[in-house]
């Protein structure tokens, strides 16, 4: 008999530009700090490591956006340009401190919070064929099933924090 999961609610920061990895390191500094956020995803444009086409085709991509931040002393290989940021929580009363931290952080841009379902919560085909059967839970639903790398987990005491980063 299968079971039903459990139905976390979801928010997602959505930010009117896309963020530096210093200010996304800047940022998600103050949001893990928070209590009782399960997962984070972060979603973005893909900063290749070779430029896909033009005149310099295959050639190295020299930009400063593709970097490597520290986060709650975790190391994360941030290779997209971070346009939204996707939470999973233990339940909705940390959305209002999540608020707070974002007017306090944006200020010379605007942003604003959506509430809903955005991250999957059971695994699906493409999840059973690409980790089998017995798939860490705690990973379904962050990852490009194509992408060859795994997610980095945040590890923040006690608890795990999913930094996914996909397309």
């Amino acid at each position: 008999m299968m079971t039903e999961p459990v139905n976390y609610p979801q928010c997602r920061i959505v930010p009117m530009r896309l963020l530096s990895p210093d200010t996304t390191k800047r940022l998600l500094d103050k949001v893990v700090k928070v209590q009782g956020i399960r997962r984070i995803l972060l979603n973005g444009q893909n900063i290749p490591l070779l430029v896909p086409y033009g005149p310099a085709r295959g050639k190295e991509n020299k930009t400063n956006l593709r970097k490597t931040i520290e986060i709650a002393g975790n190391v994360v290989d941030l290779h997209v340009q971070v346009g939204t940021i996707t939470l999973e929580l233990d339940d909705s009363s940390v959305i209002p401190e999540l608020r707070a931290i974002c007017d306090a952080f944006f200020v010379d841009f605007s942003y604003y919070i959506q509430e809903g379902r955005f991250m999957k919560t059971r695994p699906s085909l493409v999840d059973y064929a690409k980790y089998g059967p017995n798939a860490d839970k705690e990973v379904i639903g962050l990852v490009d099933p194509k992408r060859k790398e795994n997610p980095t987990i945040i590890n923040l005491s006690n608890e795990r924090v999913c930094g996914g980063c996909e397309l």
